[in-house]
């Protein structure tokens, strides 16, 4: 076998594991879960290991480094950097990996999938995956079934297809309809292809609708707007273009007004929010506003890499009583996350990138000349990636799609296909490596293997213990013993120290004969997580608890006003620290917590507002009429 044949080998290898990472991050629940990431990190360790054997085994190996490569190698630093600094070192760690990966990704596809037919492999897997995910959504919709998977999902009524969120699988088609439909219209395809192509689009223009999600309705829309404007820039599709413009605006209105307007998803979801029941873009607005806090105090760095779910509970707003996870705005988010140095180099990014796509145009745009048919796949896949990337880009400013991983590795490798159509269009760029090149390369990619092997076996293995806990029927002393197995593999995940914590603590306050060991061993635990996790005031409050058990009500009150310091707005650690005060003896206390409790969250789950609300009312009642209204031993 010649060198010429190894290299087309490789490349044909890359392909192949590329395409297992896009196809398999949607299908395993868009690969939010960690088992399912720890596929996707493989996959990408195979990728690596592949490009160096490629390297070492091409004579004259040539690099594509254009400009946007810079800013994908300093953003991979800078994660590395802020990493390093972090204040909470086990989820910082993760997000780095996890930018270290799409960084990898990205550098691998434009150096190694390079040619025409590559994107068009790639688009057309995607789009056809999209179908058959859209069967699926179709069934859950019409099922109204409340599992994705195995998983039962909180959105009963919505289709989610194998994403458990609507928004984030509506995020997912966006990219995509407007793919099928540039290829549709200004590819260069058989007939049959064409026509399934057709066909793929409704199939995913109705699994949009059906996700009732109002951000990937208006980004999708935005998106096949965008492709149909650089189709009408063409004088050959402009017909094309009008004639599908009209079809969607009447097929979406007779599918929406005929058919969805009249399910009571639709009516749910669309009807505007009475003024009891805040709407969710009033709720986003609260997250948005905690995020620019964040930002605000910490400006240049940000408040650390995933930390913004860590930090909330400071910056709560009375509103919003949940944990978001993410700002569900990728902007504010990464300001939050990142400070201003990472939204600098972001946004850098993406007006070099714009500036590559206006060179790469006039590379790809078909002759208007009166003697060609103006099709070209390689503009056809131009219009929709660039469309497909807009719509991304616009759903992110209202979710947190960006940090969905199915849907950043879709968008990850639409941005680096589209970058390496511009070596084509400008012939600039490449440059041979040299043996100190090739050196230089194959060390980081050994690197890069190396670490994420180590980490990514770490991980599963901890893992492995903490899946082992999610079993109600274990004695709680067992699964916190399971708990311990997963922290001497991971001794920074405070998560692990709350939960065995956590543990101790239900068994204590059993009544054992031995709860007051129990009791002292959750607050060694509590203290544990308090140095891992300065900012989350639950471990205070568990300590707090266990002394109000102890009968120490002096001491807990030290720990429950730290909590509340942490957690100024939170109707669970309010709700605590009111019965902190029944225990103690001081019912008005009591009261005046437990109300503010409810006012931040009156519904069935404030089970402890709720229920000692109503004894220390009869308590308070009893001592102003010097009567004893409650059963024996209140």
């Amino acid at each position: 076998m010649n060198n010429a044949a190894i290299d087309r080998f490789f490349e044909c290898v890359i392909l192949a594991f590329v395409l297992a990472i896009l196809v398999f991050a949607p299908l395993a629940m868009a690969a939010v879960g960690t088992r399912e990431f720890l596929v996707v990190q493989g996959l990408t360790m195979v990728v690596m290991s592949l490009w160096a054997l490629r390297i070492l085994f091409n004579p004259r190996i040539q690099f594509f480094w254009p400009p946007i490569c810079w800013v994908v190698l300093v953003f991979a630093l800078y994660a590395v950097a802020r990493y390093f600094t972090a204040d909470l070192e086990y989820v910082a760690r993760q997000e780095m990996i996890q930018t270290l990966i799409y960084a990898f990704l990205f550098l691998a596809i434009i150096n190694n999938l390079t040619a025409k037919e590559h994107a068009q492999i790639i688009a057309f897997t995607l789009i056809f995956l999209a179908v058959g995910i859209c069967g699926y959504a179709a069934w859950q919709f019409m099922t109204r079934s409340d599992r994705v998977w195995n998983v039962i999902s909180s959105y009963s009524g919505r289709a989610s297809g194998t994403f458990y969120s609507p928004n984030n699988f509506a995020c997912f088609l966006e990219m995509l309809l407007p793919l099928a439909l540039a290829y549709l219209l200004a590819g260069r395809l058989r007939p049959l292809t064409r026509i399934l192509l057709g066909y793929a689009a409704l199939a995913m223009g109705a699994g949009l609708g059906m996700t009732f999600s109002r951000g990937g309705w208006l980004a999708a829309a935005a998106g096949i707007t965008a492709m149909l404007g650089i189709l009408f820039c063409n004088r050959k599709h402009r017909l094309r273009a009008f004639l599908l413009l009209l079809a969607l605006v009447a097929g979406g209105t007779v599918f929406i007004f005929g058919y969805l307007s009249h399910t009571v998803s639709y009516i749910k979801r669309i009807e505007a929010p009475s003024k009891d029941s805040p709407g969710d873009l009033e709720y986003r607005v609260q997250m948005w506003q905690a995020a620019e806090n964040m930002w605000q105090d910490h400006f240049w760095f940000g408040v650390g890499p995933a930390h913004y779910d860590y930090r909330f509970r400071q910056y709560r707003p009375e509103p919003v009583q949940a944990q978001p996870d993410r700002a569900h705005n990728d902007y504010l988010n990464l300001l939050a996350d990142w400070g201003t140095a990472g939204g600098i180099i972001v946004v850098s990014g993406m007006i070099i990138f714009v500036a590559g796509l206006a060179k790469t145009w006039k590379g790809v745009r078909p002759a208007q000349d009166d003697f060609g048919h103006g099709m070209s796949n390689r503009f056809a896949f131009f219009s929709g990636a660039s469309a497909a990337l807009l719509a991304l880009a616009l759903h992110s400013i209202v979710d947190f799609n960006l940090h969905i991983p199915a849907n950043a590795l879709i968008g990850v490798s639409l941005l680096a296909l589209l970058t390496a159509q511009l070596q084509g269009a400008t012939g600039r760029y490449r440059f041979d490596a040299g043996l100190a090149g090739k050196i230089l390369a194959m060390a980081v990619l050994a690197g890069g293997i190396l670490y994420f092997g180590l980490q990514g076996y770490r991980r599963g293995e901890e893992n492995y213990w903490i899946e082992r806990t999610d079993n109600p029927d274990l004695p709680l002393l067992e699964r916190a013993a399971l708990l311990k197995k997963a922290i001497a593999v991971e001794p920074q995940n405070f998560e692990t120290t709350y939960q065995i914590a956590e543990f101790y603590r239900m068994q204590s306050l059993q009544g054992d004969p031995d709860y007051e060991t129990l009791a002292q061993t959750a607050m060694e635990w509590y203290r544990r997580g308090m140095k891992l996790n300065p900012y989350d005031g639950y471990n205070d409050m568990g300590c707090g608890i266990c002394l109000d058990w102890l009968g120490r009500h002096d001491e807990a009150e030290t720990y429950l006003q730290r909590a509340e310091a942490l957690d100024p707005n939170g109707y669970f650690t309010i709700a605590n620290i009111g019965w902190h005060y029944v225990q103690a003896g001081d019912y008005a206390a009591a009261r005046v917590w437990l109300e503010r409790s409810i006012r931040l969250r009156g519904q069935d789950d404030n089970v402890i507002a709720l229920s000692y609300w109503g004894i220390v009312q009869m308590r308070l009642t009893s001592d102003a009429l010097n009567e004893h209204l409650l059963p024996p031993g209140f």
